[in-house]
């Protein structure tokens, strides 16, 4: 019979081995291996809390397989819960750690929530052994979300469906206003609404700009709203605005326009979305119109707009089509007690465009976009004219993105025509220069740079249509946190085809805000146009100065 201690070594012996290979089953169990695997199975736009390690339990042993080379066992519970299919050799980020975006990837908004327990430090941890550290992204959170396409919804305004016309972006515009607060907005289910109200008092030192001066005050009224959806994937929005407008001498010179739009996008996978349009504007003729000048009421101008898009992005490749369809109509006007209709000056719009993006990378990208129109005259003109026509629109420009921080906008150029169908009437053509374009040189300055190129309808006898030119630059500066100014000069050139009319117009500006709080603003502006036209007694010089106050939420 073996001595005590012989015994306790020979069950020791055993007991050694048989309890290693029964933990290192246990160790490579599905069970133990998930619970160790990191909990965010897909990269996210922002840092995941590190996961909380535990040790096993005693169900972490139930799905050992009772030998090694049978096939893992199949988990009991929900299918979805299931990690997705990947390549286990592919060397992966650590837990928490965003694997560095891919040509045509595009970045996930959705933050995850944080666990009972985890403090996170906020320091990045090091790559794996192993693993390129180009795949990591070290960026902060903060600086990664300015890259971001589509952009991040770190933006207070919710600027969401910009890919309708990329030159009528309203996001460059956004960051040249740079405000000390961000409307917060009124949240309404799943929607976030920001209504806001405008009221002044305006005086015109020559209100119907001609060289005979007449001056006038008014009272102005223009209210707001914009109600759009906080959705992690697709997006809608409605807005409305409106100006009521009360001369004190001249109410012929009351305005009562407005403007309602429906936006949609629809997201087709990450990288294709449709979007969609549908507007409706509504205003009065202005005075600078050469229709309008002279005495008498303004017609009343309906525009009914929709407009669709189609946006494929491959890797560094952007793709758009898009087209629209507008109807313009001219409502009747009078002078001395007789009614002038102007149906003859209706017309639809028909507009396709093909644009190509490619992106060198977030901040810089070169496009070209080709657009062709239809414009349908639905009756002869006075003199039995049809003014029907065709065009062609011919850009090449660089984009630098709409995220960015310091630049954002594009600018172009070409060439573009239009041709009426009536062979006694010239062509429109010459070149186009496009641009909407924000510069923020500091934190307390902005630099905006507009242009706008259009071959726009007259009815002017013998005139094909009128080749207008608008450029503009504007400065904002911040004296203060909450006193802002702004100063900004704009100039316009209109040459008639078929005509030696020309017209040019120089327009300065300054203006100055003051922010009382986040609701209320109290703001100033003076304008001084002066206009110059080679035909007699149509030069002219006016100044206008509005002082008010903007509420909004």
């Amino acid at each position: 019979m073996p001595k005590p201690c012989a015994v306790r070594d020979l069950c020791f012996g055993i007991m050694v081995p048989v309890s290693a290979v029964w933990l290192g089953l246990a160790l490579t169990s599905p069970a133990y291996a998930q619970d160790q695997a990191p909990s965010v199975q897909r990269p996210r736009a922002f840092d995941a809390p590190r996961p909380v390690r535990r040790a096993p339990s005693a169900d972490d042993f139930d799905n050992v397989p009772s030998a090694p080379d049978l096939p893992r066992a199949i988990p009991s519970d929900d299918a979805s819960a299931l990690p997705e299919e990947g390549n286990d050799l592919e060397p992966q980020p650590r837990a928490g750690q965003r694997p560095a975006p891919k040509d045509g990837d595009l970045t996930e908004t959705e933050t995850p929530q944080v666990r009972d327990g985890v403090i996170d430090t906020g320091e990045p941890e090091a790559p794996q052994d192993g693993i390129d550290p180009t795949t990591i992204d070290t960026r902060s959170k903060e600086e990664a979300a300015l890259f971001e396409n589509p952009p991040s919804t770190v933006d207070a305004l919710l600027f969401q469906i910009e890919e309708l016309d990329p030159i009528l972006d309203r996001r460059p515009q956004r960051l040249f206003r740079f405000e000390p607060y961000d409307p917060v907005g009124v949240k309404v289910g799943s929607f976030v609404l920001f209504p806001e109200l405008e009221v002044s008092g305006d005086g015109f030192s020559n209100l119907f700009r001609s060289p005979t001066v007449r001056s006038d005050v008014s009272f102005d009224v223009r209210p707001s709203a914009r109600l759009v959806s906080n959705w992690q994937r697709h997006a809608l929005e409605f807005s409305a605005r409106g100006t009521a407008t009360y001369f004190n001498e001249f109410p012929t010179e009351n305005d009562k326009a407005y403007t309602i739009e429906t936006r949609g996008r629809l997201d087709i996978t990450k990288r294709a979305n449709i979007q969609a349009s549908v507007s409706r504007d509504v205003s009065q003729e202005s005075r600078s119109d050469l229709a309008a000048r002279g005495v008498g009421t303004r017609a009343e101008v309906t525009v009914d707009k929709a407009t669709l898009a189609f946006n494929q992005r491959f890797n560094r490749l952007t793709l758009q089509l898009r087209g629209s369809v507008a109807d313009t109509a001219y409502g009747d006007s009078s002078s001395n007690g007789v009614t002038t209709s102007n149906s003859s000056r209706d017309y639809t719009a028909y507009e396709q465009a093909a644009r190509a993006t490619w992106e060198f990378k977030p901040s810089l990208a070169a496009f070209t976009e080709v657009v062709i129109n239809q414009r349908d005259y639905s009756q002869l003109d006075g003199g039995g004219i049809d003014r029907s026509s065709t065009g062609e629109r011919y850009r090449v420009g660089l984009s630098f993105g709409n995220t960015g921080e310091i630049l954002r906008g594009e600018i172009s150029s070409g060439w573009g025509i239009q041709r009426p169908v009536s062979s006694s009437l010239p062509d429109v053509s010459g070149v186009i220069v496009d641009a909407n374009l924000t510069w923020r040189a500091s934190a307390l300055t902005s630099l905006a740079l507009t242009a706008r190129s259009d071959f726009g309808e007259t009815t002017a006898t013998g005139v094909g249509g009128v080749r207008a030119q608008a450029v503009g630059a504007e400065v904002r500066h911040a004296f203060r946190r909450d006193v802002i100014a702004t100063a900004g000069v704009g100039y316009t050139v209109s040459d008639y085809a078929g005509s030696t009319l020309n017209e040019q117009e120089l327009r300065e500006t300054l203006g100055i805000e003051y922010f009382l709080n986040r609701e209320t603003v109290l703001f100033s502006k003076y304008a001084h146009a002066n206009f110059n036209s080679n035909a007699a007694n149509a030069s002219y010089d006016s100044d206008e100065v509005r002082v008010g106050i903007r509420i909004r939420r």
